[in-house]
């Protein structure tokens, strides 16, 4: 028995493992160096919260778009959940308790994304059972419902927007929860329940067939990307330090969408590689102000067309790029 627990315990501390931690370490001291130093400008700077922010939706909305293989495009209504949720509790936590700043953020943190995954199992139980189009129209709507009561509550501002959050997001926080978020996903991933939902995705008739609670995996996959968003909503509240219902409307999912299609669903470092160049790239283009949306278009249509071609294959089998898992047809 003890030499088992050892056995598992020192599995962690494997040379892969050290690797990656002092990668996570040096990123850390290189964006630390960045923001505290003046090798950056302040409008760069700016910029690091968001695409951490970014990083968390699409890692998040990959669970349920590529692992799954269900199309979502509510993911923005669950941020909003969220963003609202741990706004609240912090306002409220500002001015009627003596809780420590640091303390009410966390509590903040674990409150939006509870909340926001409460909404993904009372969503998720009718909503699963729809596929393909149906789906995506629903969840779609479910975005713009809770765009919509959030625009008539009185505690949340309404279309005023709730504002007196107080900013407590910076890089540090941020880039400690997306390490946090990485770390969890990615082993979920290669979980048995990972698996589980990724053959749920290849072949649901099949997976039912050897005893596979489809319905419950889904709903699994569902609330956790659901769980995340949230979080990522309070870290974006607490950036802006107001709220406006006009920040979550469709055009936010589906923004989030394009980066984890561009990243390649079912790829954790994709969703994490195409954020952050799709948080950038509109800001190199901000010279070009005439072009601008131009140029951005013109630059998702060339890396969609390098991810189906024939480049990126050789690329792939090559081992120079990681291999992308391929999306089966669902059987009917």
């Amino acid at each position: 028995m003890g030499k088992g627990i050892s056995k598992k315990t020192g599995s962690i501390f494997t040379i892969k493992n050290l690797i990656k931690l002092v990668i996570i370490i040096a990123v850390y001291l290189i964006i630390m160096a960045l923001m505290e130093g003046s090798l950056a400008t302040r409008h760069f700077k700016s910029l690091l919260v968001p695409i951490g922010i970014n990083i968390i939706l699409a890692v998040s909305l990959n669970i349920t778009t590529g692992f799954l293989g269900e199309l979502s495009l509510g993911h923005a209504g669950f941020m909003a959940i969220g963003a609202y949720s741990g706004a609240l509790f912090t306002i409220f936590a500002q001015d009627h308790t003596g809780i420590p700043e640091p303390l009410a953020f966390l509590l903040g943190i674990l409150i939006g994304g509870i909340v926001a995954a409460l909404f993904g199992v009372v969503i998720g139980i009718p909503v699963l059972r729809l596929k393909g189009d149906y789906l995506a129209i629903v969840t779609l709507a479910f975005g713009e419902i809770v765009r919509s009561v959030i625009n008539f509550l009185g505690v949340t501002g309404g279309a005023r927007g709730l504002s007196g959050i107080p900013r407590y997001t910076n890089y540090k926080w941020t880039y400690g929860v997306v390490i946090i978020t990485l770390i969890l996903l990615a082993n979920f991933v290669k979980s048995r329940y990972g698996r589980v939902i990724s053959s749920v995705r290849d072949n649901a008739i099949a997976a039912e067939s050897i005893g596979i609670k489809v319905s419950n995996y889904k709903i699994m996959a569902f609330v956790i990307a659901a769980f995340f968003a949230g979080v990522a909503g309070v870290l974006f509240g607490h950036n802006l330090s107001v709220l406006k219902p006009g920040n979550f409307d469709y055009n936010k999912s589906i923004e989030i969408l394009v980066i984890v299609v561009l990243g390649g669903m079912g790829s954790i470092r994709g969703s994490v590689i195409a954020a952050i160049i799709l948080t950038l790239l509109p800001e190199f283009l901000r010279g070009a102000n005439d072009y601008r949306m131009l140029l951005y278009s013109l630059a998702l249509i060339l890396i969609m067309l390098f991810n189906s071609s024939e480049i990126r294959q050789r690329l792939e089998e090559s081992g120079k790029l990681p291999r992308l898992p391929k999306l089966k047809a669902r059987a009917r």
